[in-house]
């Protein structure tokens, strides 16, 4: 079956560079199709009327692109049974609401061989306040519909606009997860993996942590009889962005408000024997906060130490380091590792426990 991703965002937002970078290191051996499309507008190019239909011309990277115009649902079909592509890349022009565009895909995904695969938005962090603005909806539209969000020109932008940009955004969409790294730094496979969204860290370590009860290892669900309810406030955990692509749980960015999860039992006590130091809570951020190595050891030694912060099970993380390299560290009571690691989408840091102290966490982590 064929994949469509759409990739949205406004002119200069850096789409171009993005789809060319997936090209070259994520589609690698993938027949690619290109749609660049107006979605029902009269496209006017080179000082003359388009008829409705497609128009091909090749690119450079061996991707077919394609400007549609007109039908959408019947031009997409043609596409799929002309070049049965592996993958096709829609990018909408214009200030289109990517609701409609995800709409336009799923009416018609049905009667073609192709499914709606991702969906995600480039945004300028240096325009991103004026143009919320100034376009109000259309701006608003693609941040909130949006699977993974792509933050550009973060390498160009201060630290503190880079936040202000985060914070906004977050207001649109607190689920998809945030790419802040410059893309320039990730490979494009890891950019793909996050569009497609993989697990997040605070599952992960929830699949690692030893039950209490019974010393086993419990993911979201299965259990021995007693029930771990992962209840994250977010509707049992499946953010499925009210566009009905149910394959796309964003289990992303639960911790950058800084909330915690509560993994426990909640009044679940099959065996009557649960206390409340049994029950598992996270605490989670995404951040650009950098670190050095001394400072990452410095604070997991008092993780480790110290009693004020809760009793800590596990902490796991991925944080930028002030050298420009990237930070990965893991703790369990008694013993931690810090090692280098390649650039993440955005810095990352989990800790799991019983009753974990959140205001005392973002103080040692410097994210408060």
């Amino acid at each position: 079956m064929t994949k469509i991703d759409i990739i949205s965002g406004f002119l200069g937002a850096g789409k171009t560079t993005l789809i060319k970078k997936l090209l070259s290191e994520a589609f690698t051996g993938e027949q690619v199709v290109l749609i660049e499309n107006e979605f029902g507008e009269i496209g006017i190019d080179g000082g003359f009327l388009k008829e409705s239909g497609i128009e091909i011309r090749e690119m450079n990277s061996g991707c077919i692109c394609c400007s549609l115009v007109g039908d959408f649902g019947k031009s997409l079909r043609e596409v799929v049974d002309t070049y049965h592509p592996d993958r096709i890349l829609i990018e909408p022009s214009g200030v289109g609401k990517l609701s409609d565009v995800i709409k336009a895909v799923q009416d018609v995904q049905d009667e073609i061989d192709a499914g709606l695969n991702s969906f995600t938005t480039v945004v300028d962090v240096t325009k991103c306040r004026i143009y919320r603005k100034n376009f109000g909806e259309f701006f608003s539209n693609q941040i909130e519909y949006a699977g993974t969000v792509i933050l550009s020109r973060t390498d160009k932008a201060k630290p503190e606009k880079v936040e202000e940009a985060v914070a906004l955004l977050r207001e649109l969409n607190d689920k998809a997860p945030f790419i802040t790294t410059p893309i320039a730094q990730l490979e494009g496979t890891k950019i793909l993996e996050t569009m497609e969204a993989g697990k997040s860290l605070e599952e992960e370590l929830l699949a690692e942590v030893t039950c209490p009860e019974c010393g086993g290892h419990h993911g979201h669900g299965a259990c021995c009889g007693h029930d771990h309810h992962h209840g994250h406030g977010h509707e049992e955990h499946g953010h499925h962005h009210g566009h009905g692509h149910e394959e796309h749980g964003h289990h992303h960015g639960h911790g950058h408000e800084g909330h915690g999860h509560h993994h426990g039992h909640e009044g679940h006590h099959h065996h009557g024997h649960h206390h409340a130091d049994d029950v598992f809570t996270s605490w989670g951020r995404e951040t650009i906060h950098t670190y050095t190595k001394d400072q990452v050891e410095d604070i997991l030694k008092r993780l480790e130490e110290e009693g004020a912060f809760g009793n800590v099970l596990r902490a796991k993380g991925m944080v930028a380091g002030t050298d420009g390299g990237w930070i990965y560290f893991d703790m369990v009571p008694g013993e931690h590792e810090i090692r280098s690691g390649a650039p993440e989408y955005t810095g990352r840091i989990c800790v799991i426990g019983a009753q974990l102290k959140e205001e005392e966490l973002a103080q040692l982590f410097g994210v408060a």
